[in-house]
């Protein structure tokens, strides 16, 4: 059922650059038609350069409920909140905010929640094993937190910004002790799974963000990237005989999350992820 707009429609908007690729509106925009919310999901491009502008004109807005944040902007949006979640403190990224009671907007990342939570329902546990995570940007930062919380062995994270990772394995660390290493380039020795975490992939002439051929047999490889669902380096995996993971696995893996975060279902509490303060008001 198409949602009927009107002047009592409620708004949320995707903000991206680009927003081609971006898949919440076609999950969102059928959940509220089949709950009987008046509300819509529409994607809304912003430039780097113009997000601060875009954020404020969003906030002023007063019609305007929430805000889902897709690349390049989870790590920049974190400082235009007014208030954060202790995931967002931990992982310095957000991929959500709602607008508060009071006006405020309050900053959540189900980033690496839906992805574990994928994972998990896909038959790949993560607890017990040797994760190799690459990029350490905001999708990938929270990742590496969700990981961990879910029980993972050991974390190898590489991202060629060396500064980045050291402060994310700081913030890592304050709660998982001794768990994560970093490096510049991709360290795949004796892990179970391998994850990419960054853009490429999204256009067809991306560079691989890792050779498949140097993996080692039996590792699980995914991708959090979407569209297009087959990227080069699960198509190229799967050629290999890697078990392969798809990204469309991690948005599922959000979808109950939003509903209850927006106020649409059940009270807010994420559950299945023990992350340090994770039980929200």
């Amino acid at each position: 059922m198409r949602t009927q707009i009107s002047g009592t429609t409620r708004l949320y908007v995707v903000l991206g650059d680009p927003v081609t690729q971006v898949q919440s509106p076609g999950l969102m925009n059928p959940l509220f038609a089949r709950l009987g919310i008046d509300a819509v999901l529409v994607p809304v491009h912003a430039r780097p350069a113009h997000l601060a502008q875009v954020f404020g004109g969003l906030r002023c807005a007063g019609n305007v409920d929430g805000i889902f944040v897709t690349v390049p902007h989870k790590v920049a949006v974190v400082a235009l909140a007014d208030r954060r979640s202790p995931t967002v403190e931990i992982t310095g990224s957000a991929n959500a905010l709602r607008r508060e009671a009071d006006g405020s907007w309050y900053a959540e990342n189900f980033d690496g929640l839906g992805f574990v939570t994928g994972l998990v329902d896909a038959g790949h546990n993560p607890k017990g094993r040797r994760v190799a995570l690459v990029g350490a940007g905001g999708a990938g930062s929270a990742i590496a937190a969700a990981l961990l919380a879910a029980g993972a062995d050991r974390l190898s994270v590489c991202d060629p910004d060396t500064a980045k990772l050291a402060g994310l394995r700081a913030r890592l660390d304050a709660h998982w002790p001794d768990r994560t290493v970093i490096s510049a380039e991709p360290r795949v020795d004796g892990a179970g799974i391998v994850v990419n975490a960054t853009p490429l992939g999204l256009r067809p002439d991306d560079p691989l963000p890792f050779r498949p051929e140097a993996l080692p047999s039996g590792i699980v490889v995914a991708d959090i990237i979407m569209k297009p669902r087959q990227t080069r380096l699960l198509r190229e995996a799967a050629a290999l005989g890697h078990r392969v993971h798809y990204g469309i696995h991690m948005l599922d893996g959000q979808l109950d999350s939003y509903r209850a975060f927006f106020g649409l279902g059940d009270d807010y509490q994420i559950e299945g992820c023990d992350v340090p303060g994770a039980d929200l008001p």
